[in-house]
């Protein structure tokens, strides 16, 4: 029976980084040829990274890429190497998978449907290819094939499926693959993380070798690449719709290799159970994420303005899974060269003292802020590790308070004047924390999260400061679940006392017992209507209609909580333009950069929500 050694690489990869990004591929290779394998495929735009941008536009940037794939072909020796690249042919760029073997190219085969949905935006970069096109590429004055291609090894036919080929339902390339009869379809990818999304994946990627009738091997990109979208690295394999290989996610690791040995005609092999937890993969995806911004920006560590809140708690709780799991994963020496602090850091030292010295925290109180936060906030800075300050900034707030009050000849009051005396607060805390992040050479974290950047619940220049916003994609909901589960699956105790508190900004005098929840409504209602109107684009009314049966809230109520949902979400764009870079998280999000673009000035859905107020039940 024959048997074809295959192996796929996830890899994580940097755009620029020609030669942190041939390393990679190489020692992938390298590790490859050690294990006798015959096939590695790697993940789609390997060469460059996916998050190019519109360097993919430029005449150089793709030619540098084709001078890398020339400088890779030495390394094929005694391999067959699958690579992803940008192809420039005249004005038009492709999505390209090159194959390459014992030191030639064996052709190059285009991407034939682009992901323009979403966080993609790749018809600005790229030309879709012509299903059965084939023509010929001057290759540094080699003619190659390049278009609809298949090729063979050993006694199998291989063809390529390049990621969003495979969502296409009838139209997808797999189909003609399987008219070929090949035996083996490889997806190279990148698949962006979404919480939720490797259990959908794999359930794809199982149904396409069923109906293809072919083994189906699809690779990822690894990490958080160049800034939002994190990628998880995921290399599955299915054969007769049954998951036969299925990486761990998220690693901590510059690559990760899988490998397996396909056998032709083979009897069925039994089926891999994989397990999906929303909340694991959220801590493995942002702890990620904040590992690779950390190295790739070159920064000392990280500063987080730490109220005792579930917000700030939550960072803080993921720059410590950040040290712990890397540290697991990589071993410190490592994992400390790798965040550049092999020299100023012992490699003997404990976790706990690594994340003291990549994470400073401060707990910036006023009249306004309760006992209860500033011990929240100690306690959960002390049972990590984290470097805690502590100060009041009631001098500063009371200054701006009383220039202004001079200015225009009156006092503030809370009656008047109550958005006014709230932000100033949470502005005064800005500068001072930037400060400390400045000389500190760190990398300040926002503390906003998704469902605040939908009303606008968050200040302008104060809580949103900051280089990173780690939980800007993610719902307020699911936060708070979510410490609630990393109080007891992953031990972090120090969690006690958020866990025990509601919600609030603390802006307000203590005795009128300010919540988030009565300032908006209830973060689960929030959620409901955030998923039908922004990630599902409904209408006012349609959304009522839709809630009115799944939620126990009388008619009026729920009315009032969705025109106030759309009246706030319009007044913000403005806000949701400014935030600070966020990774992406969930199956949507609401910055305008990656996922969900909304005028900044409209009519605020006046008609819309005056149907809303009228309709008749």
């Amino acid at each position: 029976m024959s048997v074809l050694k295959i192996a796929g690489a996830a890899v994580n990869q940097t755009p620029l980084d020609w030669e942190g990004n041939f390393n990679n591929i190489v020692s992938a290779i390298q590790e490859a040829k050690e294990a006798q394998v015959e096939i590695l495929c790697f993940p789609e735009l390997s060469i460059t990274g996916y998050g190019s941008e519109d360097l993919f536009l430029s005449y150089w940037y793709p030619r540098k890429a084709l001078v890398y794939l020339q400088k890779t072909l030495p390394f094929s020796q005694g391999i067959t190497v699958c690579l992803g690249l940008p192809v420039r042919l005249q004005s038009s760029v492709y999505n390209c998978t090159a194959v390459i073997e014992d030191g030639k190219i064996l052709g190059f085969v285009p991407k034939q449907f682009l992901a323009y949905d979403g966080v993609h935006y790749e018809f600005r970069w790229f030309t879709p290819w012509k299903a059965g096109e084939i023509i010929s590429f001057d290759f540094f004055g080699q003619e190659i094939p390049f278009g609809d291609l298949i090729f063979h090894k050993k006694e199998f036919r291989y063809g390529f499926e390049i990621c969003e080929d495979a969502w296409q339902g009838e139209k997808r390339p797999g189909f003609r693959l399987k008219e070929k009869k090949v035996d083996l379809i490889f997806n190279p990818s990148a698949s962006h993380f979404a919480m939720g999304k490797s259990k959908i994946r794999e359930d794809l990627i199982k149904g396409s070798s069923r109906i293809l009738d072919a083994a189906y091997f699809y690779i990822n990109l690894l990490g958080n690449e160049s800034g939002r979208m994190i990628f998880d690295g995921e290399a599955i394999l299915a054969q007769y719709g049954k998951l036969l290989v299925k990486t761990p996610l998220l690693s901590f690791k510059s690559y990760q290799l899988i490998r397996y040995d396909l056998e032709k005609n083979a009897p069925q092999a039994t089926a891999l159970r994989a397990k999906h937890s929303k909340k694991e993969e959220f801590t493995q995806a942002a702890s990620l994420a904040l590992f690779d911004y950390l190295r790739k920006s070159r920064s000392k560590g990280f500063v987080l303005s730490l109220s005792g809140g579930a917000d700030s708690s939550t960072i803080a709780v993921l720059v410590a899974e950040m040290v712990r799991r890397g540290v697991e994963e990589l071993g410190t020496p490592v994992f400390l060269e790798k965040i550049h602090r092999s020299k100023d850091i012992d490699p003997k030292t404990s976790i706990k003292d690594i994340v003291g010295h990549l994470l400073t925290t401060a707990y910036q109180g006023t009249k306004n802020s309760s006992n209860d936060t500033l011990i929240s906030a100690q306690t959960l800075a002390n049972s990590i590790g984290a470097k805690f300050h502590h100060w009041l900034i009631d001098d500063e707030v009371t200054s701006y308070t009383q220039k202004i009050e001079q200015a225009i000849g009156r006092d503030l009051t809370w009656k008047t004047d109550d958005i006014t005396l709230q932000n100033i607060q949470a502005r005064a805390r800005s500068p001072i924390i930037w400060m400390l992040a400045n000389i500190n050479n760190a990398l300040l974290l926002s503390t906003s999260n998704r469902s605040e950047g939908d009303v606008g619940y968050a200040t302008m220049d104060g809580d949103t400061s900051g280089s990173i916003s780690p939980i800007a994609a993610v719902d307020k909901h699911f936060i708070i679940q979510w410490l609630k589960w990393a109080e007891k699956k992953l031990g972090y105790r120090g969690l006690k006392g958020v866990n025990s508190l509601q919600p609030s900004a603390e802006l307000r005098p203590l005795e009128k017992h300010q919540t988030d929840e009565d300032d908006l409504m209830p973060y689960p209602v929030i959620l409901e209507i955030e998923k039908l109107a922004i990630r599902d684009k409904r209408s006012p009314i349609d959304i009522y209609l839709i809630l009115k049966d799944e939620l126990s809230l009388p008619g009026d109520v729920l009315k009032g909580y969705i025109s106030k949902f759309f009246r706030l979400w319009s007044r913000n764009q403005w806000k949701r333009e400014r935030l600070a870079p966020s990774f992406h998280l969930d199956e949507f999000n609401v910055d305008p950069k990656t996922w969900c673009r909304f005028p900044i000035l409209s009519g605020g859905y006046k008609e819309e929500l005056r149907e809303l107020e009228e309709l008749d039940e």
